[in-house]
């Protein structure tokens, strides 16, 4: 009997941290909206958003065609906070990768792009590096990249 009551006790205790778990992962998709919408119109940027929380703009564009989610690319790219902190970037002749290997911004974001063509994405955590750290990058942070879409 005991054993029965432990583990009742402990399936509710699992129950309870996943959903507080997802209250947060929620909590923090509102958060990074908010703070992203607040970056946008500080420095007077209009973005497209889409259904998922993304948010893009296309600064430059060309004639040539769009890649789709499963095509590999090559991309220019600064990687910054919204501090204006650089995280990571590549050099002019960019790096080459296949969209299903990055984080779900650049798979949903790079497609917006044509060939050639320059922007920026605007990455809430739930589709960058989600709520944990990730090397330097801390949990639940937006991402924002400069993108020059090269090739694909």
């Amino acid at each position: 009997m005991k054993h029965i009551l432990l583990l009742s006790i402990l399936s509710i205790l699992f129950i309870s941290m996943e959903s507080c778990g997802k209250r947060k992962t929620k909590k923090t998709a509102e958060e990074n909206d908010a703070e992203i919408v607040q970056y946008l119109s500080d420095n007077g940027i209009d973005a497209t958003k889409t259904s998922t929380g993304l948010y893009y703009v296309i600064d430059s564009t060309t004639t040539g065609g769009n890649p789709t989610e499963t095509s590999s690319v090559t991309v220019a790219y600064k990687g910054y906070f919204l501090s204006g902190e650089v995280f990571d970037e590549s050099d002019a002749s960019g790096i080459s990768f296949n969209l299903q290997s990055v984080i779900r911004g650049w798979t949903e974001g790079i497609p917006k792009f044509t060939k050639g063509s320059k922007g920026k994405l605007f990455i809430p955590a739930h589709l960058g590096y989600g709520l944990k750290d990730y090397n330097d990058i801390p949990g639940g942070s937006v991402l924002i990249f400069d993108i020059h879409l090269i090739d694909f």
